[in-house]
This record gives structure tokens, C-alpha cells and sequence, in this order.
């Protein structure tokens, strides 16, 4: 029998709990042997917990278990999720988790001591839940070179989106409904400023190059600036606004990483993904476009993941079956190189479509029925060369949003 233990009793560790539980005659057949929960560490005493007899305050307990192979770390965070997690490596047992943040900052480290110690460090939970990006991206395309992901990859913000654009909420609105839903958090700024995203798009970018993408290098523009004025551009000009990770690899070796709102038209595959569904776009130079959707959050998604992960760490318990990337850090794009068409609503006083043109170059003008402004599309141009173009400009800007290219299928 495998014997587990579980870190973390919250919206996740119940799930795992319960996934185990639900499936236990599934997963027999899948690992060969039966699963089962020793221990679920816990902060406090929980009353009336149909598990209590699982339950344990003592981590040091759980360590010296010999009957432990497998920990599930759920706890969210660093610490003290950082130091258990390394802690259960060194003592030779696998770990398994669905913390983004304890992989975008310490993955390279955990992954050279499961490494050392000969067991496994697996985190397909960490990004977009139960959707299998991180075992796509290893396994089913190794025969690849990946040179572009996109994703949407925080349900959160892609709810509140879809809402200010079907329904015409305004952001205030959306987040307060969002909160009442209980698809955000009582502080949002993880989501909404895109911190969430940045970390899985870096857990991505370190996977695909095999180098520690630094999270806190790369660009990360939130959604707390996207207005219902906003939408009604988009409308009229066919098409969403939504909040996209992006890793692109360039000609020169180098990755353009970057977390922004972004203009799609409706013939963009990521366009129609809605509510709080995520869905990646991966590019390899041999498979061409595939695409990945579901839920991307949630008790039973990301519980999923876990279990999945609890899965293969029992089937290979002496063969490395994990993905890996190396500490050496991974040399990003400068952002303000990375080229886009922009579009920009201005104030419309002394602004001209030819004053437009002669400050941006050639473009499209763009109304939609607002008094006192206009919008404008320009060609692609690099960040710098926009940021130059406008510097006269500032004070009539409104509003900027990135414009993203449909792929060619």
C-alpha cells in the first residue's frame, strides 16, 4: 500500500482527500497497489472533521514516518511550505504540489535535490488546475520545439472580463460579484494586477527553456485599468479583451515573456474561452497549434492534478519522471523590444486623424459613439518606438491595450 501524506486542509486538501476517497478503486488499478491517507497536516484543531483521525499538528511526525513515500503539499505560500517541501525531499520521500508560488520561486532548487535524493518533485497543479499543460509540455511534446505559449491562465480576471464585456458591468461590479461567487479572493491583487499569471507563465517559460525564468523580471500589466469604455471599442471593432500570458521564443534565442490585457479578434482561438475557464495555446516548430481548455481553478481541478501527480510519483518511484530546469537564469527579451500594434483611445480636442498618423504612422481610427474621444489602431511598432511616439501625447491618452495577433492556422 502506498501511504501519503497530505499538507494543507483548505479548498485544495479537501479535494485531494476526496478525489482519493472517491476514486480509490481507479487508482488501485492505476498505481497497481491501493492509495491511502496517513496523515492531513493541519494549522488547528478542526471540529466535527469527518477525517480527524487523519489529522495532525505535528509535521516532525509525518517526517519520520518511514510508512510516508509520497507528501502532498497544498499549503499555499512560501513559508512554511518552502521548507517542508524541501525538508520531505531530503528525507528521501516525493513531493507533490499545486503551489505556483513555491515553484516559480524555488522549482529549480526542489527539483536539484529530488534529483539528489532519487524521488520526485511534480506540480502539474501549479498551473491552470486540471488542465494537463505542464504533462503536455513534457511528455506528449518532447518531440518539439516550443516557440510560443499563450494562455489564459487565471479564472479569476477572465470571469470578471467576460462579464464587463457581455453584460456591461464596470470593473468595481464585476470584482464585487466575483468575490460573492467566491472566484476571488477578499484581497484580489494577485489576480488582478496579474501577479497570479506572471508566475505560471514563468513556471511554463523555465519548463519549455530549461532555465529559471525569473517571474519578477517579467512584464506584468494587471486588469484594474480596463474600463466598460473599453469594451465598447472592442465591440465595435469585433473583438474581446481578455488577460493573457504570453512566451514567445525570438530568432536571436532570447524569450519574450510577458502578462497584459490584450485585444483578440473573434477569429483568435483564445476569443471564445469565457467565464472562469483557462486555455493554453502551444506552438511547437513540428505540431503546429494545439490548445488546452478547462477549469483552471477550483477544489476538484486542482485536486485532480495532485492526485494525478500522487499517481505517477507512486508508479516510478526509483525512475525521475519529473520535469526539470536547471538554476542558471533565463536571458528575457528587454519588454520595450517586443513588437505589437497598439490601440489607444485619446481625447479627440486638437486630435486629428492626420495628427494621429503623423505621431504614430499609418493606422485605423476607431469610434464608438463616445462624446469628446476617439480610438486609434496603429501598425506594429516596438514598445520603445510607441512610448516615444505618444511622449507628446500623454495627456490626451486615455486608455492603451496591446493588440494580439490570430495565429495562422
Amino acid at each position: 500500500m502506498v501511504k501519503v501524506a497530505v499538507l494543507g486542509y483548505g479548498t485544495v486538501g479537501t479535494g485531494v482527500v476526496e478525489v482519493i476517497h472517491a476514486n480509490r478503486e481507479l487508482l488501485k488499478e492505476r498505481i497497481g497497489q491501493p492509495i491511502d491517507v496517513k496523515y492531513i497536516l493541519v494549522r488547528r484543531e478542526i471540529p466535527d472533521c469527518s477525517v480527524w483521525e487523519k489529522l495532525t499538528q505535528d509535521f516532525e511526525k509525518i517526517l519520520a514516518d518511514p510508512e510516508i513515500s509520497i507528501v502532498a503539499e497544498v499549503m499555499g505560500g512560501i513559508e512554511p511550505a518552502f521548507t517542508y517541501a524541501k525538508r520531505c525531499l531530503e528525507a528521501g520521500k516525493s513531493v507533490v504540489t499545486s503551489n505556483k508560488e513555491l515553484v516559480a520561486k524555488h522549482g529549480d532548487e526542489l527539483i536539484a535535490l529530488a534529483q539528489k535524493r532519487q524521488v520526485q518533485f511534480l506540480f502539474e497543479g501549479s498551473v491552470a488546475g486540471g488542465i494537463p499543460v505542464i504533462r503536455t509540455l513534457h511528455g506528449c511534446l518532447t518531440g518539439d520545439a516550443v516557440t510560443e505559449i499563450v494562455g489564459i491562465l487565471n479564472g479569476t480576471t477572465n470571469y470578471m472580463m467576460t462579464n464587463m464585456f457581455q453584460n456591461g458591468a464596470d470593473y468595481a461590479e464585476v470584482l464585487a460579484e466575483a468575490q460573492e461567487h467566491g472566484y476571488a479572493e477578499r484581497n484580489p491583487e494577485a489576480d488582478v494586477e496579474g501577479y497570479d499569471a506572471c508566475r505560471k507563465i514563468a513556471i511554463l517559460t523555465s519548463l519549455v527553456s530549461g532555465k529559471k525564468a525569473d517571474f519578477e523580471e517579467i512584464y506584468c500589466e494587471g486588469i484594474t485599468r480596463i474600463t466598460t469604455d473599453d469594451m465598447k471599442y472592442a465591440k465595435q471593432m469585433g473583438k474581446t479583451i481578455k488577460l493573457l500570458a504570453i512566451m514567445k521564443k525570438e530568432e536571436d534565442g532570447t524569450y519574450q515573456v510577458k502578462v497584459a490585457p490584450f485585444l483578440l479578434d473573434a477569429g483568435h482561438p483564445l476569443y471564445s474561452v469565457d467565464g472562469v475557464f483557462n486555455s493554453v495555446l502551444i506552438r511547437g516548430n513540428m505540431v503546429g497549434e494545439v490548445m488546452l481548455y478547462g477549469k483552471g481553478a477550483g477544489k476538484l481541478p486542482t485536486a485532480s492534478a495532485v492526485v494525478a501527480d500522487l499517481v505517477e510519483a507512486a508508479r516510478h518511484p526509483a525512475k525521475s519522471v519529473m520535469p526539470v530546469w536547471s538554476g542558471e537564469k533565463l536571458s528575457l527579451q528587454e519588454a520595450k523590444k517586443a513588437r505589437h500594434r497598439f490601440f489607444l483611445r485619446l481625447k479627440t480636442e486638437g486630435m486629428t486623424k492626420d495628427h494621429l498618423e503623423r505621431m504614430l504612422g499609418e493606422g485605423t481610427e476607431v469610434t464608438a459613439g463616445i462624446p469628446g474621444e476617439t480610438g486609434f489602431v496603429t501598425k506594429e511598432m516596438t514598445e520603445e518606438d510607441f512610448e516615444k511616439a505618444i511622449a507628446e501625447a500623454e495627456q490626451e491618452i486615455l486608455s492603451v491595450i496591446r493588440v494580439e495577433e490570430s495565429p495562422a492556422i
